[in-house]
C-alpha cells in the first residue's frame, strides 16, 4: 500500500450521488430555519434590553441581516464550485489552517454547536406541537406547549422531543434517500403553509386581528391594551437602525448565515447548476419568507400591537403568541388553522431532518481525514448511509435535549452555544480570503479576498454581541447558581479543546502506524 493511499480512510467516500437541485436547495431552505424564526421570535424581544426596543423593526432587520449576509453567499458558491466535497467548509478550513487549528475550530463550531441547535430545534418542535394542539383542541396540552420552566412538564417534553428526534435518525439510517427526500417535502409543505399564513392574514385584515385579540381580555391584552402599552412605553417611532441591529444575532442564530447544508453534502449533488445556484437561490427564497411575513404582521396588526405582543410575556410565553398562531387565530376557518398549524410543525422537523443529514457528514468527513476514528466513516454496504455518525448524533443531541428539558427551562438556554458557529463562521471567511490569495488569480482572486473579510467582519460584530449581551443571545436561567450562558459557553471551549486534543492524539496513534495523518489536509478529499 502506497503512502498516498494510506492519507484517507479510503479511496472514494463510498456515498452516492442521490441529491438533486430541489433537495440542496431544500436542505439549505431547513438549514435556514425560517419557520422556527417566526415561532422564536418572541423569546428574543424579550429578553432585549429597553433601551433596544423602541425603533426596533423585524422587517428592516431582516433586510439588513440579508445584505450582510451577500459576502458569505459569495464565498460559498465560488468555494463549493472548486471544493465540492463531502465535509464543506470544513475541507476549506482545514486546508488553510492546517489540522490542528482547522478540525478543532470545525469540530466546535459545526459538529458539536449543530448538535446543541438540534436539541434547541427539537425543544422547539415540542412547543409547536403543544401549542397547535393548544390552540385547536384544548388547553390541557399547555404541558408540551410551555417551555419547563414556565409551567411545561419537563418529563413529556423530554420524551416527545426524544421519539421524534430518534424516529428522524431511524429513516437516515435505514433510508438514506428517504431522508433527502423528507426534507425537501417538509420544506415545500413549510413554504405553502407560510403563504397561506400571509393570505389569510392580509385577507383577515387589521378588523381580524382586533377581533381575534378579543379571546385575551381575561389577560388584560386587547388589541388597544398591547398597542397603547407599547406606545406608551416605547414611543411611536418605528426605525431605530441601533436597535434594529441591535437584532442582528437572532437572524444569525436561525436564518442567513446558515448556507452550509448543501455544500456539505455537494460531493453528494448531482449536476453542476445545483452546485452553482443552490446557495444564493435559497438564500433569496428564505429572505422575501422571512421579510414578507414580518412585514405582513405589521401590515394588519400595526407596528406598535405587534412589537407590543412580541414583547408581552402572558402573549409569548402563556399563550404562544407568533406568526404562525396569529395566522391561526384569525383564519375563522378550522380546516386552515390545521394546516397553517402542521405547516409550522413540518417547517421545524424539516431542520431537524437536515441536520441529521449534514452533522453526519460533517463527523464523515473528519472522520475519512482521520482526524476522528475512521469507524465514523463508515458506510453500510446494504444502506449507504453514515450508520456510526448518525448514531453519535442521537446519543449526544438526546442527552442535551434532557438536559435542558429538566434543568434549564428554557430552548433559549441553547442560544449561547451557537457563538461556537459564529466563531467558526468568522474563519471560514478568513481562510476564503486566504485561498483566493493562494490559488486564485484576477477578478476571481479579489473577489473572495473582499467576500472572505467582509464577511469576516460581520461574524466579528455578532461575536462580539453574543459576549457582550450573553443573558440576550443565551439565557437568563441559573443552574446550580450558575448562570446558564456559562456552560453553554464552556461547551463550546470544551469542543475546541477536545478537538485538539483528539487531533493530537489520533496523529500520534496514526504515526505508530506508520500513516501521517498531516498530509491529508494539504491534499483535497475523493468524492
Amino acid at each position: 500500500m502506497t503512502q498516498k493511499t494510506k492519507t484517507f480512510v479510503r479511496d472514494s467516500t463510498g456515498l452516492v450521488k442521490n441529491v438533486s437541485f430541489l433537495d440542496a436547495i431544500s436542505l439549505n431552505i431547513s438549514n435556514m430555519s425560517a419557520g422556527a424564526a417566526l415561532a422564536t421570535i418572541g423569546f428574543t424581544t424579550l429578553a432585549i434590553p429597553a433601551a433596544f426596543v423602541s425603533g426596533l423593526n423585524l422587517v428592516y432587520g431582516a433586510i439588513i441581516a440579508f445584505v450582510l449576509s451577500i459576502p458569505q453567499i459569495v464565498v460559498y458558491t465560488m468555494m463549493t464550485r472548486r471544493l465540492p466535497r463531502t465535509g464543506g467548509d470544513y475541507v476549506w478550513v482545514s486546508r488553510t489552517f492546517g489540522g490542528l487549528i482547522g478540525s478543532s475550530l470545525s469540530f466546535m463550531g459545526y459538529s458539536l454547536e449543530t448538535l446543541a441547535y438540534l436539541a434547541l430545534i427539537s425543544l422547539s418542535a415540542v412547543s409547536a406541537i403543544g401549542a397547535v394542539l393548544v390552540a385547536q383542541v384544548n388547553s390541557s396540552y399547555l404541558s408540551i406547549a410551555l417551555p419547563s420552566g414556565e409551567g411545561g412538564d419537563p418529563t413529556q417534553i423530554f420524551i416527545l422531543g426524544a421519539v421524534i428526534f430518534a424516529i428522524l435518525i431511524a429513516i437516515n439510517i435505514f433510508k438514506p434517500k428517504a431522508g433527502y427526500r423528507l426534507v425537501s417535502v417538509f420544506v415545500l409543505v413549510g413554504i405553502i403553509s407560510v403563504v397561506v399564513a400571509i393570505l389569510v392574514l392580509l385577507s383577515a385584515g387589521h378588523t381580524g386581528v382586533v377581533n381575534y385579540m378579543q379571546n385575551f381580555v381575561s389577560a388584560n391584552a386587547t388589541y388597544s391594551q398591547v398597542s397603547n402599552s407599547y406606545t406608551q412605553s416605547f414611543g411611536t417611532s418605528t426605525f431605530n437602525f441601533s436597535s434594529t441591529i441591535f437584532l442582528l444575532p437572532f437572524f444569525a442564530i436561525f436564518v442567513f448565515p446558515w448556507l452550509n447544508a448543501a455544500p456539505a453534502v455537494a460531493s453528494e449533488v448531482k449536476g453542476k447548476s445545483a452546485i452553482r445556484w443552490n446557495v444564493p437561490i435559497s438564500a433569496l427564497i428564505v429572505f422575501v419568507i422571512v421579510t414578507a411575513s414580518f412585514a405582513t404582521m405589521y401590515y394588519v396588526g400595526g407596528y406598535s400591537f405587534i412589537n407590543g405582543a412580541l414583547t408581552n410575556f402572558n402573549l409569548v410565553i402563556l399563550n404562544t403568541f407568533n406568526f404562525w398562531t396569529l395566522a391561526m387565530g384569525v383564519s375563522g376557518n378550522v380546516w386552515i388553522a390545521w394546516f397553517i398549524g402542521i405547516g409550522w410543525i413540518l417547517w421545524e422537523l424539516s431542520i431537524l431532518a437536515y441536520g441529521i443529514i449534514v452533522i453526519s457528514r460533517y463527523l464523515f468527513a473528519q472522520s475519512f481525514d482521520r482526524f476522528l476514528p475512521s469507524k465514523i466513516s463508515y458506510v453500510s454496504p446494504r444502506f449507504r448511509s453514515p450508520v456510526v455518525a448518525q448514531l453519535i448524533d442521537l446519543v449526544v443531541t438526546i442527552a442535551l435535549i434532557g438536559v435542558v428539558s429538566y434543568y434549564y427551562g428554557s430552548l433559549q438556554t441553547l442560544f449561547a452555544a451557537v457563538i461556537a458557529a459564529m466563531i467558526y463562521f468568522f474563519f471560514v471567511g478568513i481562510s476564503a480570503a486566504i485561498y483566493g490569495t493562494r490559488k486564485e488569480r484576477g477578478g476571481a482572486r479579489l473577489t473572495l479576498q473582499v467576500a472572505g473579510i467582509l464577511m469576516a467582519v460581520v461574524f466579528g460584530y455578532i461575536i462580539y454581541q453574543f459576549l457582550a449581551y450573553p443573558t440576550v443571545w443565551g439565557t437568563s436561567f441559573t443552574a446550580f447558581g450558575i448562570p446558564g450562558y456559562e456552560f453553554a459557553y464552556l461547551y463550546v471551549v470544551g469542543s475546541f479543546v477536545a478537538g485538539a486534543v483528539i487531533y493530537l492524539a489520533s496523529r500520534s496513534y496514526h504515526k505508530k502506524q506508520g500513516i501521517n495523518i498531516d498530509l491529508a489536509y494539504k491534499e483535497i478529499p475523493p468524492d
